[in-house]
């Protein structure tokens, strides 16, 4: 029983490490600083660009953890740099966790858990929790954007 156990959960611990890492490796490698330079040049709202570089990370590779823990550590220096309130602060790691649950699909590993467990085949769970996860994601944003402007 141990050992049918240690599976599922070996996975979830090694690319949770992983995302830490690789956080750790883009953090060293001052690629948050451009990206900050870069944010500020574009004039991109940084709660905006939270959400959209975890939507794309999500997208890309699959792991709300990896996405929210990459997105967190390019988004340091900008947020660090910009002077936020704590609440605004709140508000963009909340947007990051909002954009790094979206779209759901088959490079996830969760996408797999609940289609499987649910005895929904692909399609079925694209229709289903693919599109819960982009609407859950959209609306986490869209509430965080309100705490945001009134914070």
């Amino acid at each position: 029983m141990l050992d049918s156990a240690l599976g599922p959960v070996c996975s979830v611990i090694l690319i949770t490490g992983a995302g830490g890492m690789f956080g750790g490796v883009l953090r060293a490698s001052g690629i948050g600083d451009a990206l900050s330079d870069s944010l500020a040049w574009i004039g991109l709202p940084i709660i905006l660009a939270a959400y959209l570089i975890a939507v794309i990370l999500r997208v890309a590779q699959g792991s709300a953890t990896v996405a929210l823990v990459t997105t967190a550590g390019l988004m340091a220096p900008a947020v660090l740099a910009g002077g936020f309130s704590p609440l605004e602060i709140a508000a963009i790691t909340l947007a990051s966790a909002a954009g790094s649950v979206f779209a759901s699909h088959v490079n996830d590993s969760g996408f797999w858990l609940v289609g499987r467990l649910m005895g929904m085949d692909v399609k079925t769970t694209l229709k289903t929790w693919t599109v819960q996860q982009s609407l859950e994601s959209v609306a986490g944003f869209g509430l965080t954007l309100l705490v945001f402007w009134i914070g």
